[in-house]
Protein backbone atom coordinates (compact mmCIF):
# COMPACT_ATOMS: atom_id res chain seq x y z
CA UNK A 1 0.00 0.00 0.00
CA UNK A 2 2.81 2.39 0.86
CA UNK A 3 4.41 1.90 -2.55
CA UNK A 4 1.04 2.35 -4.34
CA UNK A 5 0.33 5.53 -2.33
CA UNK A 6 3.80 6.87 -3.05
CA UNK A 7 3.33 6.32 -6.78
CA UNK A 8 0.29 8.60 -6.71
CA UNK A 9 2.31 11.47 -5.27
CA UNK A 10 3.89 14.03 -7.64
CA UNK A 11 7.63 13.62 -8.17
CA UNK A 12 9.62 16.76 -7.45
CA UNK A 13 13.22 17.66 -6.89
CA UNK A 14 14.10 18.80 -3.39
CA UNK A 15 14.37 22.36 -4.70
CA UNK A 16 10.93 22.16 -6.29
CA UNK A 17 9.58 20.65 -3.08
CA UNK A 18 11.04 23.60 -1.17
CA UNK A 19 9.40 26.25 -3.37
CA UNK A 20 6.09 24.37 -3.46
CA UNK A 21 6.18 24.04 0.32
CA UNK A 22 6.80 27.78 0.67
CA UNK A 23 3.77 28.44 -1.52
CA UNK A 24 1.64 26.09 0.56
CA UNK A 25 2.55 27.75 3.87
CA UNK A 26 1.42 31.08 2.42
CA UNK A 27 4.68 32.79 1.42
CA UNK A 28 4.24 35.49 -1.22
CA UNK A 29 7.59 37.32 -1.22
CA UNK A 30 11.18 36.18 -0.72
CA UNK A 31 14.34 38.30 -0.54
CA UNK A 32 17.62 36.81 -1.65
CA UNK A 33 20.70 36.42 -3.81
CA UNK A 34 21.61 33.27 -5.77
CA UNK A 35 24.91 31.39 -5.77
CA UNK A 36 26.34 28.03 -6.72
CA UNK A 37 24.99 26.00 -3.81
CA UNK A 38 21.52 27.55 -4.18
CA UNK A 39 21.19 27.34 -7.99
CA UNK A 40 18.65 24.47 -7.93
CA UNK A 41 16.48 26.51 -5.56
CA UNK A 42 16.63 29.55 -7.83
CA UNK A 43 15.91 27.37 -10.86
CA UNK A 44 12.75 26.15 -9.13
CA UNK A 45 11.93 29.74 -8.15
CA UNK A 46 12.04 30.75 -11.83
CA UNK A 47 8.58 29.32 -12.55
CA UNK A 48 7.13 29.96 -9.10
CA UNK A 49 4.31 32.29 -8.11
CA UNK A 50 6.56 33.74 -5.43
CA UNK A 51 7.79 37.29 -5.86
CA UNK A 52 11.57 37.34 -5.67
CA UNK A 53 13.34 40.56 -4.62
CA UNK A 54 16.96 40.31 -5.76
CA UNK A 55 19.07 42.19 -3.21
CA UNK A 56 22.61 43.56 -3.57
CA UNK A 57 23.95 42.03 -0.35
CA UNK A 58 22.78 39.08 1.71
CA UNK A 59 22.61 41.11 4.93
CA UNK A 60 20.11 43.30 3.11
CA UNK A 61 17.98 40.24 2.33
CA UNK A 62 17.79 39.35 6.00
CA UNK A 63 16.92 42.86 7.18
CA UNK A 64 14.37 43.23 4.37
CA UNK A 65 12.72 40.01 5.51
CA UNK A 66 12.63 41.47 9.04
CA UNK A 67 11.01 44.68 7.81
CA UNK A 68 8.46 42.68 5.84
CA UNK A 69 7.66 40.54 8.88
CA UNK A 70 7.20 43.54 11.18
CA UNK A 71 5.05 45.40 8.65
CA UNK A 72 2.76 42.46 7.92
CA UNK A 73 2.82 40.28 11.04
CA UNK A 74 3.82 37.35 8.81
CA UNK A 75 7.05 35.33 8.59
CA UNK A 76 9.76 37.01 6.50
CA UNK A 77 11.79 34.81 4.15
CA UNK A 78 15.34 35.12 2.81
CA UNK A 79 17.05 32.65 0.43
CA UNK A 80 20.85 32.73 0.25
CA UNK A 81 23.68 30.58 -1.00
CA UNK A 82 26.35 28.77 1.01
CA UNK A 83 29.60 30.00 2.54
CA UNK A 84 29.93 33.80 2.35
CA UNK A 85 26.31 34.13 1.23
CA UNK A 86 25.16 32.42 4.40
CA UNK A 87 27.64 34.17 6.68
CA UNK A 88 26.58 37.55 5.29
CA UNK A 89 23.11 36.75 6.59
CA UNK A 90 24.30 36.08 10.14
CA UNK A 91 23.89 39.70 11.34
CA UNK A 92 20.24 39.71 10.29
CA UNK A 93 19.64 36.41 12.09
CA UNK A 94 21.21 37.80 15.26
CA UNK A 95 19.13 40.95 14.93
CA UNK A 96 15.90 38.97 14.50
CA UNK A 97 16.81 36.76 17.44
CA UNK A 98 17.35 39.70 19.78
CA UNK A 99 14.14 41.45 18.71
CA UNK A 100 11.92 38.35 18.39
CA UNK A 101 11.19 38.76 14.67
CA UNK A 102 9.66 35.78 12.82
CA UNK A 103 12.11 34.96 10.04
CA UNK A 104 13.00 31.86 8.02
CA UNK A 105 16.38 32.00 6.31
CA UNK A 106 17.03 29.28 3.74
CA UNK A 107 20.62 28.66 2.69
CA UNK A 108 22.18 26.38 0.12
CA UNK A 109 24.91 24.04 1.31
CA UNK A 110 27.55 21.94 -0.43
CA UNK A 111 26.65 18.31 -1.15
CA UNK A 112 26.38 15.96 1.81
CA UNK A 113 29.51 14.01 0.89
CA UNK A 114 31.54 17.25 0.80
CA UNK A 115 30.54 18.50 4.25
CA UNK A 116 33.59 18.64 6.48
CA UNK A 117 36.11 18.65 3.63
CA UNK A 118 36.51 22.44 3.42
CA UNK A 119 34.84 22.34 0.03
CA UNK A 120 34.51 25.51 -2.01
CA UNK A 121 32.14 27.94 -0.27
CA UNK A 122 31.49 25.53 2.58
CA UNK A 123 30.66 26.96 5.99
CA UNK A 124 29.07 25.25 8.96
CA UNK A 125 26.27 27.79 9.01
CA UNK A 126 24.18 25.60 11.29
CA UNK A 127 26.93 25.58 13.90
CA UNK A 128 27.67 29.27 13.40
CA UNK A 129 24.05 30.29 13.93
CA UNK A 130 23.03 27.88 16.67
CA UNK A 131 23.30 30.55 19.42
CA UNK A 132 21.36 33.15 17.41
CA UNK A 133 18.45 31.18 16.00
CA UNK A 134 15.36 29.84 17.68
CA UNK A 135 16.08 26.57 15.87
CA UNK A 136 17.95 25.45 12.78
CA UNK A 137 17.95 22.49 10.42
CA UNK A 138 20.44 20.79 8.10
CA UNK A 139 18.55 18.99 5.31
CA UNK A 140 20.41 16.13 3.63
CA UNK A 141 17.41 14.17 2.34
CA UNK A 142 14.98 15.71 -0.14
CA UNK A 143 12.13 13.70 1.36
CA UNK A 144 12.38 15.77 4.55
CA UNK A 145 11.95 19.14 2.89
CA UNK A 146 8.15 19.58 3.30
CA UNK A 147 8.12 18.55 6.97
CA UNK A 148 11.08 20.77 7.82
CA UNK A 149 9.62 23.82 6.05
CA UNK A 150 6.33 23.39 7.90
CA UNK A 151 8.22 23.02 11.17
CA UNK A 152 10.42 26.04 10.47
CA UNK A 153 7.47 28.34 9.87
CA UNK A 154 5.60 27.00 12.87
CA UNK A 155 8.58 27.52 15.18
CA UNK A 156 9.36 30.98 13.80
CA UNK A 157 5.82 32.27 14.26
CA UNK A 158 4.61 30.64 17.48
CA UNK A 159 5.57 31.12 21.11
CA UNK A 160 8.23 33.80 21.24
CA UNK A 161 8.77 34.60 17.55
CA UNK A 162 12.26 34.32 16.17
CA UNK A 163 14.52 33.30 13.30
CA UNK A 164 14.87 29.74 12.00
CA UNK A 165 17.62 28.64 9.62
CA UNK A 166 17.08 25.86 7.05
CA UNK A 167 20.35 24.76 5.43
CA UNK A 168 19.80 22.45 2.44
CA UNK A 169 22.57 20.45 0.80
CA UNK A 170 22.89 20.58 -2.96
CA UNK A 171 22.22 16.87 -3.37
CA UNK A 172 18.99 17.26 -1.37
CA UNK A 173 18.01 20.07 -3.71
CA UNK A 174 18.69 17.96 -6.81
CA UNK A 175 17.30 14.56 -5.79
CA UNK A 176 13.84 13.70 -7.14
CA UNK A 177 11.42 12.29 -4.57
CA UNK A 178 7.66 11.94 -4.01
CA UNK A 179 6.22 15.22 -2.72
CA UNK A 180 4.09 14.57 0.35
CA UNK A 181 2.68 17.70 2.01
CA UNK A 182 0.01 17.72 4.68
CA UNK A 183 -1.02 20.65 6.88
CA UNK A 184 -0.20 18.78 10.08
CA UNK A 185 2.96 19.87 11.89
CA UNK A 186 4.63 17.15 13.94
CA UNK A 187 6.75 18.69 16.70
CA UNK A 188 5.99 16.68 19.86
CA UNK A 189 8.77 18.36 21.86
CA UNK A 190 7.69 21.90 21.05
CA UNK A 191 4.68 23.14 23.01
CA UNK A 192 5.00 26.81 24.01
CA UNK A 193 2.71 27.92 26.81
CA UNK A 194 0.28 30.43 25.37
CA UNK A 195 -2.53 30.68 27.92
CA UNK A 196 -1.44 32.11 31.30
CA UNK A 197 -2.40 30.23 34.45
CA UNK A 198 -5.52 31.69 36.01
CA UNK A 199 -4.07 31.65 39.52
CA UNK A 200 -1.07 33.70 38.42
CA UNK A 201 -3.33 36.24 36.75
CA UNK A 202 -5.40 36.45 39.93
CA UNK A 203 -2.24 36.93 41.98
CA UNK A 204 -1.17 39.71 39.62
CA UNK A 205 -4.53 41.46 40.04
CA UNK A 206 -4.28 41.19 43.82
CA UNK A 207 -0.79 42.69 43.82
CA UNK A 208 -1.93 45.58 41.63
CA UNK A 209 -4.74 46.37 44.06
CA UNK A 210 -2.24 46.42 46.94
CA UNK A 211 0.06 48.90 45.17
CA UNK A 212 0.24 52.67 45.48
CA UNK A 213 2.65 53.55 42.65
CA UNK A 214 2.22 50.96 39.88
CA UNK A 215 3.74 51.25 36.40
CA UNK A 216 2.97 49.22 33.28
CA UNK A 217 6.41 48.44 31.82
CA UNK A 218 5.69 47.37 28.25
CA UNK A 219 8.08 45.77 25.76
CA UNK A 220 8.18 44.55 22.20
CA UNK A 221 6.35 41.35 23.13
CA UNK A 222 3.14 43.37 23.33
CA UNK A 223 3.70 44.53 19.74
CA UNK A 224 4.43 40.99 18.54
CA UNK A 225 1.25 39.75 20.25
CA UNK A 226 -0.70 42.69 18.75
CA UNK A 227 -2.08 43.36 22.22
CA UNK A 228 -2.35 47.14 22.06
CA UNK A 229 -6.12 47.30 22.59
CA UNK A 230 -5.96 45.12 25.70
CA UNK A 231 -3.10 47.28 27.01
CA UNK A 232 -5.03 50.49 26.46
CA UNK A 233 -8.18 49.08 28.06
CA UNK A 234 -6.28 47.88 31.13
CA UNK A 235 -4.36 51.13 31.59
CA UNK A 236 -7.54 53.19 31.33
CA UNK A 237 -9.59 50.92 33.57
CA UNK A 238 -7.00 50.93 36.36
CA UNK A 239 -5.52 54.38 35.73
CA UNK A 240 -1.97 52.98 35.63
CA UNK A 241 0.79 54.94 33.82
CA UNK A 242 2.60 53.23 30.94
CA UNK A 243 6.22 53.24 29.78
CA UNK A 244 7.06 51.78 26.37
CA UNK A 245 10.54 50.44 25.59
CA UNK A 246 12.35 51.26 22.35
CA UNK A 247 10.84 48.38 20.30
CA UNK A 248 7.39 49.04 21.81
CA UNK A 249 7.11 52.71 20.83
CA UNK A 250 3.63 53.39 19.49
CA UNK A 251 1.97 50.41 21.14
CA UNK A 252 0.47 52.93 23.57
CA UNK A 253 -0.13 56.42 22.08
CA UNK A 254 2.22 59.16 23.22
CA UNK A 255 -0.60 61.68 23.39
CA UNK A 256 -2.47 59.59 25.96
CA UNK A 257 -2.35 61.21 29.43
CA UNK A 258 -1.14 57.94 30.98
CA UNK A 259 1.80 57.58 28.57
CA UNK A 260 5.18 58.42 30.09
CA UNK A 261 7.27 57.66 27.00
CA UNK A 262 10.42 55.59 26.73
CA UNK A 263 12.42 54.44 29.78
CA UNK A 264 16.11 53.72 30.12
CA UNK A 265 19.48 55.15 29.11
CA UNK A 266 17.92 57.82 26.89
CA UNK A 267 14.45 57.67 28.37
CA UNK A 268 12.21 60.51 29.45
CA UNK A 269 12.59 61.89 32.96
CA UNK A 270 9.05 60.90 33.90
CA UNK A 271 9.44 57.32 32.61
CA UNK A 272 12.76 56.75 34.38
CA UNK A 273 11.58 58.50 37.52
CA UNK A 274 8.32 56.55 37.64
CA UNK A 275 10.11 53.21 37.45
CA UNK A 276 12.68 54.20 40.06
CA UNK A 277 9.97 55.28 42.50
CA UNK A 278 7.40 52.63 41.69
CA UNK A 279 6.25 50.08 44.25
CA UNK A 280 5.04 47.70 41.50
CA UNK A 281 6.23 47.08 37.94
CA UNK A 282 3.82 45.18 35.72
CA UNK A 283 6.32 44.03 33.10
CA UNK A 284 4.71 42.62 29.95
CA UNK A 285 6.61 41.26 26.96
CA UNK A 286 9.90 42.74 28.08
CA UNK A 287 13.18 41.37 29.38
CA UNK A 288 14.68 43.92 31.82
CA UNK A 289 17.35 44.87 29.32
CA UNK A 290 20.43 46.68 30.65
CA UNK A 291 19.62 49.73 28.53
CA UNK A 292 16.39 50.03 30.52
CA UNK A 293 17.56 49.09 33.99
CA UNK A 294 20.95 50.81 34.20
CA UNK A 295 22.87 49.34 37.15
CA UNK A 296 20.59 46.41 37.92
CA UNK A 297 21.11 46.43 41.68
CA UNK A 298 19.76 50.00 41.85
CA UNK A 299 16.86 49.55 39.44
CA UNK A 300 13.37 50.20 40.85
CA UNK A 301 14.64 49.34 44.35
CA UNK A 302 11.25 49.41 46.10
CA UNK A 303 9.19 47.74 43.40
CA UNK A 304 7.60 44.34 43.47
CA UNK A 305 7.58 42.66 40.07
CA UNK A 306 4.87 41.04 37.99
CA UNK A 307 6.60 39.63 34.92
CA UNK A 308 4.50 38.23 32.08
CA UNK A 309 6.32 36.81 29.06
CA UNK A 310 5.74 34.00 26.60
CA UNK A 311 9.36 32.90 27.02
CA UNK A 312 9.82 31.30 30.46
CA UNK A 313 13.60 31.74 30.16
CA UNK A 314 13.19 35.51 30.46
CA UNK A 315 11.29 35.43 33.74
CA UNK A 316 13.64 35.95 36.64
CA UNK A 317 16.68 36.03 34.33
CA UNK A 318 17.73 39.55 35.32
CA UNK A 319 15.39 40.54 38.13
CA UNK A 320 13.73 38.46 40.85
CA UNK A 321 9.98 38.21 40.28
CA UNK A 322 7.08 38.23 42.76
CA UNK A 323 4.42 36.99 40.34
CA UNK A 324 5.73 35.11 37.29
CA UNK A 325 3.28 34.64 34.41
CA UNK A 326 4.15 32.55 31.36
CA UNK A 327 1.93 33.16 28.37
CA UNK A 328 0.95 35.28 25.40
CA UNK A 329 0.84 39.01 26.16
CA UNK A 330 -2.54 39.48 24.49
CA UNK A 331 -4.09 36.67 26.52
CA UNK A 332 -2.46 37.84 29.75
CA UNK A 333 -3.62 41.43 29.38
CA UNK A 334 -7.09 40.27 28.39
CA UNK A 335 -7.39 37.95 31.38
CA UNK A 336 -5.95 40.56 33.73
CA UNK A 337 -8.42 43.11 32.40
CA UNK A 338 -11.33 40.74 33.13
CA UNK A 339 -9.98 40.07 36.62
CA UNK A 340 -9.52 43.78 37.39
CA UNK A 341 -13.12 44.53 36.43
CA UNK A 342 -14.18 42.61 39.53
CA UNK A 343 -11.73 44.34 41.86
CA UNK A 344 -11.84 47.50 43.93
CA UNK A 345 -9.06 49.39 42.17
CA UNK A 346 -7.16 51.97 44.24
CA UNK A 347 -7.16 55.62 43.24
CA UNK A 348 -3.78 56.30 41.65
CA UNK A 349 -4.54 59.93 40.75
CA UNK A 350 -2.05 61.37 43.24
CA UNK A 351 0.70 59.18 41.76
CA UNK A 352 -0.13 60.03 38.17
CA UNK A 353 -0.43 63.74 39.01
CA UNK A 354 3.14 63.77 40.34
CA UNK A 355 4.33 62.13 37.14
CA UNK A 356 2.51 64.73 35.08
CA UNK A 357 4.36 67.43 36.98
CA UNK A 358 7.64 65.79 35.96
CA UNK A 359 6.43 65.48 32.38
CA UNK A 360 5.65 69.20 32.21
CA UNK A 361 8.80 70.22 34.02
CA UNK A 362 11.12 68.27 31.70
CA UNK A 363 9.57 68.19 28.22
CA UNK A 364 11.59 66.71 25.41
CA UNK A 365 13.41 69.48 23.59
CA UNK A 366 16.64 70.16 21.76
CA UNK A 367 17.65 73.50 23.21
CA UNK A 368 19.04 72.08 26.46
CA UNK A 369 22.41 70.45 25.86
CA UNK A 370 22.63 71.32 22.16
CA UNK A 371 26.25 72.37 21.80
CA UNK A 372 25.63 74.77 18.93
CA UNK A 373 27.74 74.94 15.80
CA UNK A 374 26.64 75.22 12.20
CA UNK A 375 23.97 73.12 10.60
CA UNK A 376 20.42 72.01 11.32
CA UNK A 377 19.12 70.71 14.63
CA UNK A 378 18.57 67.00 13.92
CA UNK A 379 15.78 66.81 16.48
CA UNK A 380 13.83 69.52 14.67
CA UNK A 381 14.35 67.79 11.31
CA UNK A 382 13.03 64.48 12.63
CA UNK A 383 10.08 66.16 14.31
CA UNK A 384 9.13 67.87 11.05
CA UNK A 385 9.39 64.61 9.09
CA UNK A 386 6.94 63.06 11.54
CA UNK A 387 4.58 66.03 11.49
CA UNK A 388 4.49 66.38 7.70
CA UNK A 389 4.37 62.65 6.94
CA UNK A 390 1.84 61.94 9.70
CA UNK A 391 1.18 59.06 12.10
CA UNK A 392 -0.12 56.75 9.36
CA UNK A 393 3.40 56.44 7.94
CA UNK A 394 5.78 53.62 8.79
CA UNK A 395 9.05 54.83 10.31
CA UNK A 396 12.26 52.80 10.21
CA UNK A 397 15.62 53.84 11.66
CA UNK A 398 19.24 52.90 11.61
CA UNK A 399 21.25 52.89 14.84
CA UNK A 400 22.89 55.84 16.52
CA UNK A 401 21.85 59.26 17.77
CA UNK A 402 19.20 59.59 15.08
CA UNK A 403 17.55 56.42 16.42
CA UNK A 404 17.14 57.93 19.88
CA UNK A 405 15.94 61.28 18.53
CA UNK A 406 13.43 59.40 16.35
CA UNK A 407 12.20 57.47 19.39
CA UNK A 408 11.46 60.79 21.10
CA UNK A 409 10.27 63.12 18.34
CA UNK A 410 8.28 61.04 15.85
CA UNK A 411 4.47 60.91 16.24
CA UNK A 412 3.86 57.67 18.10
CA UNK A 413 0.09 57.47 17.92
CA UNK A 414 -0.46 54.13 16.18
CA UNK A 415 0.99 50.66 16.83
CA UNK A 416 3.12 48.44 14.58
CA UNK A 417 4.36 51.35 12.43
CA UNK A 418 7.81 51.67 14.03
CA UNK A 419 10.81 49.48 13.20
CA UNK A 420 14.27 49.70 14.64
CA UNK A 421 17.13 47.43 15.67
CA UNK A 422 16.74 47.52 19.44
CA UNK A 423 18.51 44.54 21.01
CA UNK A 424 21.47 44.12 18.65
CA UNK A 425 21.76 47.77 17.63
CA UNK A 426 22.61 47.02 14.01
CA UNK A 427 23.94 49.90 11.96
CA UNK A 428 22.81 49.41 8.38
CA UNK A 429 19.39 48.12 9.38
CA UNK A 430 17.43 51.10 8.05
CA UNK A 431 17.51 50.97 4.24
CA UNK A 432 16.85 47.22 3.74
CA UNK A 433 14.30 47.04 6.56
CA UNK A 434 12.44 50.02 5.07
CA UNK A 435 12.53 48.23 1.72
CA UNK A 436 10.98 45.12 3.25
CA UNK A 437 8.35 47.17 5.06
CA UNK A 438 7.32 48.89 1.81
CA UNK A 439 7.06 45.54 0.01
CA UNK A 440 4.80 44.33 2.81
CA UNK A 441 2.73 47.53 2.97
CA UNK A 442 2.92 49.08 -0.52
CA UNK A 443 0.12 51.57 0.16
CA UNK A 444 1.86 53.07 3.22
CA UNK A 445 4.37 55.89 3.18
CA UNK A 446 7.64 54.44 4.50
CA UNK A 447 10.29 56.80 5.87
CA UNK A 448 13.70 55.51 6.79
CA UNK A 449 15.59 57.83 9.14
CA UNK A 450 19.28 57.03 9.00
CA UNK A 451 22.63 58.44 10.06
CA UNK A 452 25.43 59.16 7.61
CA UNK A 453 27.44 56.32 9.15
CA UNK A 454 24.64 53.78 9.27
CA UNK A 455 23.48 54.69 5.76
CA UNK A 456 26.86 53.94 4.20
CA UNK A 457 26.73 50.32 5.37
CA UNK A 458 23.75 49.12 3.31
CA UNK A 459 22.75 51.95 0.95
CA UNK A 460 23.30 49.67 -2.06
CA UNK A 461 19.80 48.31 -1.46
CA UNK A 462 18.47 51.57 -2.90
CA UNK A 463 19.41 50.08 -6.27
CA UNK A 464 17.18 47.14 -5.41
CA UNK A 465 14.39 49.57 -4.54
CA UNK A 466 14.84 51.57 -7.75
CA UNK A 467 14.82 48.49 -9.99
CA UNK A 468 11.85 46.86 -8.25
CA UNK A 469 9.63 49.91 -7.93
CA UNK A 470 9.86 50.20 -4.14
CA UNK A 471 9.59 53.97 -3.49
CA UNK A 472 10.85 54.34 0.06
CA UNK A 473 11.97 57.70 1.43
CA UNK A 474 15.28 57.94 3.29
CA UNK A 475 16.31 60.89 5.46
CA UNK A 476 20.03 61.06 6.17
CA UNK A 477 20.78 62.94 9.39
CA UNK A 478 24.26 63.93 8.29
CA UNK A 479 26.50 65.31 11.03
CA UNK A 480 29.71 64.07 9.32
CA UNK A 481 30.57 61.79 12.22
CA UNK A 482 29.66 58.62 14.08
CA UNK A 483 27.48 60.70 16.34
CA UNK A 484 26.76 58.38 19.25
CA UNK A 485 30.40 57.31 19.47
CA UNK A 486 31.45 60.97 19.35
CA UNK A 487 28.98 61.78 22.15
CA UNK A 488 30.57 59.13 24.36
CA UNK A 489 34.05 60.36 23.43
CA UNK A 490 32.94 63.87 24.41
CA UNK A 491 31.49 62.79 27.75
CA UNK A 492 33.77 59.95 28.84
CA UNK A 493 36.98 59.96 26.76
CA UNK A 494 38.34 63.49 27.19
CA UNK A 495 37.18 64.52 23.71
CA UNK A 496 39.59 62.11 22.05
CA UNK A 497 37.75 61.85 18.73
CA UNK A 498 39.47 58.72 17.54
CA UNK A 499 38.19 57.50 14.16
CA UNK A 500 34.72 59.00 14.34
CA UNK A 501 34.90 61.63 11.58
CA UNK A 502 33.70 59.52 8.67
CA UNK A 503 32.98 62.11 6.02
CA UNK A 504 35.32 64.88 4.95
CA UNK A 505 35.42 67.11 1.87
CA UNK A 506 31.74 66.29 1.26
CA UNK A 507 32.51 62.69 0.30
CA UNK A 508 30.33 61.02 -0.61
CA UNK A 509 27.95 63.52 -2.15
CA UNK A 510 24.74 61.90 -0.94
CA UNK A 511 22.27 63.45 -3.43
CA UNK A 512 24.54 62.52 -6.35
CA UNK A 513 25.05 59.03 -4.94
CA UNK A 514 21.27 58.66 -4.67
CA UNK A 515 20.83 59.77 -8.28
CA UNK A 516 23.47 57.29 -9.42
CA UNK A 517 21.41 54.54 -7.78
CA UNK A 518 18.21 55.54 -9.57
CA UNK A 519 16.74 57.65 -6.74
CA UNK A 520 15.79 61.27 -6.36
CA UNK A 521 18.46 63.10 -4.37
CA UNK A 522 17.66 66.17 -2.26
CA UNK A 523 19.52 68.24 0.34
CA UNK A 524 18.60 70.75 3.04
CA UNK A 525 21.19 72.96 4.72
CA UNK A 526 18.97 75.65 6.25
CA UNK A 527 15.84 75.73 8.40
CA UNK A 528 13.90 77.29 5.53
CA UNK A 529 14.68 74.33 3.29
CA UNK A 530 13.59 71.60 5.74
CA UNK A 531 9.85 71.68 5.07
CA UNK A 532 10.44 72.28 1.37
CA UNK A 533 12.49 69.11 0.82
CA UNK A 534 10.25 66.97 3.05
CA UNK A 535 7.17 68.06 1.10
CA UNK A 536 8.99 67.47 -2.18
CA UNK A 537 9.97 63.97 -1.02
CA UNK A 538 6.33 63.29 -0.14
CA UNK A 539 5.33 64.21 -3.71
CA UNK A 540 7.78 61.78 -5.34
CA UNK A 541 6.29 58.28 -5.45
CA UNK A 542 7.65 56.80 -8.68
CA UNK A 543 11.11 56.08 -7.28
CA UNK A 544 13.01 56.09 -3.98
CA UNK A 545 13.96 59.46 -2.49
CA UNK A 546 17.04 60.28 -0.43
CA UNK A 547 17.08 63.56 1.49
CA UNK A 548 20.31 64.71 3.11
CA UNK A 549 19.92 67.04 6.08
CA UNK A 550 23.22 68.72 6.93
CA UNK A 551 23.11 68.83 10.73
CA UNK A 552 25.14 70.08 13.66
CA UNK A 553 28.08 67.89 14.55
CA UNK A 554 27.83 68.08 18.32
CA UNK A 555 24.14 67.81 19.02
CA UNK A 556 23.63 65.49 21.98
CA UNK A 557 21.02 62.90 22.88
CA UNK A 558 19.43 63.87 26.17
CA UNK A 559 18.31 62.71 28.70
CA UNK A 560 21.07 60.20 29.36
CA UNK A 561 22.09 57.64 31.96
CA UNK A 562 25.78 56.76 31.66
CA UNK A 563 26.39 53.06 31.03
CA UNK A 564 26.70 51.02 34.21
CA UNK A 565 25.35 53.74 36.48
CA UNK A 566 22.06 54.01 38.33
CA UNK A 567 18.99 55.41 36.63
CA UNK A 568 18.87 57.83 39.56
CA UNK A 569 21.90 59.52 37.95
CA UNK A 570 20.04 60.47 34.78
CA UNK A 571 20.92 63.87 33.36
CA UNK A 572 18.76 66.24 31.38
CA UNK A 573 21.84 67.91 29.90
CA UNK A 574 25.58 67.69 30.37
CA UNK A 575 25.65 69.65 33.64
CA UNK A 576 22.03 69.28 34.66
CA UNK A 577 20.33 66.53 36.67
CA UNK A 578 16.56 66.57 37.27
CA UNK A 579 15.03 67.78 40.48
CA UNK A 580 13.01 64.65 41.24
CA UNK A 581 9.42 65.18 42.35
CA UNK A 582 8.87 62.86 45.32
Amino acid sequence: MADQSEKQLPMLTGAQALITSLEKVGVEVVFGLPGGAALPIYDALYESSLKQVLVRHEQGAGHAAEGYALATGRVGVAILTSGPGATNGVTALADAYMDSVPLVMITGQVSSESIGTDAFQEADIRGITMPITKHNFLVKDARNVPEIIKAAFHIASTGRPGPVLVDITKNAQNDTVPFDFTDEVKLPGYKPTVRPHNRQVEAAADLICESVKPVLYVGGGVVRARAWQELKDLAELAGIPVVTTLPARGVFPDDHPLCLGMPGMHGTIQAVGAMQRSDLLIAVGTRFDDRVTGALDTFAPNAKIIHADIDPAEIGKNRAVDVPVVGDAKMFLGQLLDEMRHKRIPDYSEWTAKLQVMKKRYPLSWEAGDEGGTGLSPQQVIKRIGEISGPDSIFVTGVGQHQMWSAHFLPFKKPAQWMTSAGLGTMGYCVPAAMGAKVGQPDKVVWGIDGDGSFQMTNQELVTCALNGIPIKIAIINNNTLGMVRQWQTLFYNQHYSNTDIRTDSLPNFPMLAQAMGCAGLRATSVEEVDEVINKAMEINDRPVVVEFVCKKDSMVWPMVAAGTSNDEIKVAREMAPDWED
